[in-house]
């Protein structure tokens, strides 16, 4: 009987969150101030676009701002919470590959690599989906070797925000605030050592971490 309760909850869970977090999300963009800094054009040709997980909820709308015509895949956790995170994604026209650095390694390696040569960008949080927060995976550097890829670091910086007490101290701006959101110039990690490649990807996520 829980587990039915349970299974049930799920499902309403996976039915009514995701549109309302598609609408909290565009909400607090559409009555927060707006800057964009971005380094350098990101080119034509598929790129890898990092970011903390704790900075994920408003980045559709720095692709957005990059990519007019949106042809991109994120890495979701495969647990119940990348469900939902999954569903609110397509609101904003993005696919979704299920996995993490933790369970399905490599077929969601192998996937990703595979998006990139299809012509798709690859967002992906480095440090999720369980952490530890800031500390990064090597997932984002094999991917950009096997597949060639530039890397384009991403942040997003509320004047005024909530964080949530879990382990990724998940960001939410507050409403009629202002964002500035970052772009790094696209980084060439072909030809770095790997552990060279994730000291210059981490400098970048960390310029505007908070």
């Amino acid at each position: 009987m829980k587990k039915r309760k349970k299974q049930l909850l799920r499902t309403l869970a996976l039915w009514a969150l995701p549109p309302i977090g598609a609408l909290l999300i565009r909400f607090i963009y559409l009555t927060c101030k707006k800057t964009f800094h971005v380094e350098a054009p990101i080119g034509e040709a598929p790129v890898i676009f990092v970011f903390w997980h704790g900075d994920l909820l408003m980045q559709p709308y720095m692709y957005a701002h990059l990519r007019p015509s949106p042809k991109a895949n994120v890495v979701i956790s495969d647990h119940f919470d990348g469900m939902i995170i999954a569903k609110v994604m397509r609101y904003f026209s993005l696919g979704t590959i299920h996995g993490s650095s933790n369970r399905s390694a490599a077929r969601v390696l192998f996937q990703a690599i595979g998006s990139l040569k299809e012509g798709y960008d690859i967002g992906i949080t480095p440090d999720g989906p369980k952490g530890p927060r800031h500390e990064l995976a090597d997932g984002v550097v094999v991917m950009a070797h096997k597949a060639k890829a530039l890397v384009v670091v991403y942040s997003c910086v509320p004047s005024r925000y909530w964080q949530l007490p879990s382990w990724d101290r998940f960001t939410i701006p507050k409403p009629f605030s202002r964002l500035d959101f970052y772009a790094s110039a696209p980084l060439q990690l072909e030809g770095m050592a790997l552990e060279d490649a994730k000291v210059l990807v981490k400098e970048e996520l960390m310029r505007h971490a908070f």
